[in-house]
């Protein structure tokens, strides 16, 4: 019988407040500054191709993104993908997108640690995710507390992954007001529209992983009761 555990409302409740309110954020902040047009006239597209070649990654390519807010790097086959709204946009929010996705090139460019290893973690995570909630599930229906605590174990790499994001997702926004600010494709103001832009999407990334450690906390929870019930 499936039922529903009133006290997973304890553990993920918060999160759950916390992950509506940085999407409310995105969205507010990015249709704020999709309407404000950066002064040099400039779209993401020309924004992104003037990055790459002032910052020496003329080898990266710029495609097409199907999808809104697509936008991202691709390390393994050197290409940024942006999304028709932010790459035909000539918006502060389709610059400070765009600047953000440049920084992630420009960190794979330079070997920056955190990205090398969220990146070689992708698999690994994705597999124990997967296999950890069977693992938990399996454990719980057959009351053995083995199977359940290997789940934990690899379901916890999805809190790793999510902590990993954090410093990578932090440090491509810093590289992206420095690149716009040095390059003068943007003003004062500009510049903290773009700031603004990128905050507010790092709120996404504290969500995702408040939502993560909630979770393995929940299983946690189940898992110690059941020691104790034995």
């Amino acid at each position: 019988m499936f039922y529903f555990d009133p006290m997973y409302l304890i553990f993920a409740l918060p999160a759950l407040i916390l992950a509506f309110f940085a999407q409310y954020k995105v969205q507010s902040t990015y249709a704020k500054y999709s309407r404000v047009r950066n002064t040099r006239g400039l779209t993401g597209l020309d924004a992104a191709r003037w990055l790459l070649g002032s910052s020496g990654l003329s080898h990266v390519s710029v495609e097409g993104a199907r999808g809104r807010l697509s936008d991202h790097y691709d390390p393994r086959k050197k290409v940024l993908r942006l999304s028709g709204e932010v790459a035909y946009s000539q918006s502060v929010a389709a610059l400070g997108i765009v600047a953000h996705e440049v920084g992630h090139a420009l960190q794979d460019q330079t070997n920056y640690a955190f990205l090398r290893l969220r990146t070689g973690l992708v698999p690994v995570v994705n597999l124990g995710s997967y296999l950890g909630f069977i693992l938990f599930f399996i454990g719980i229906l057959l009351q053995f507390s083995g199977l359940i605590w290997l789940g934990i174990i690899f379901f916890s790499g999805s809190v790793v992954f999510a902590f990993l994001t954090l410093p990578v997702e932090w440090d491509a926004s810093r590289r992206a007001l420095q690149m716009l600010r040095a390059g003068g494709l943007v003003d004062s103001s500009e510049l903290k529209g773009a700031q603004a832009v990128l905050s507010a999407a790092s709120l996404t990334y504290v969500a995702a992983l408040a939502q993560a450690i909630s979770s393995l906390l929940y299983y946690i929870f189940i898992a110690l009761g059941m020691r104790r019930r034995d």
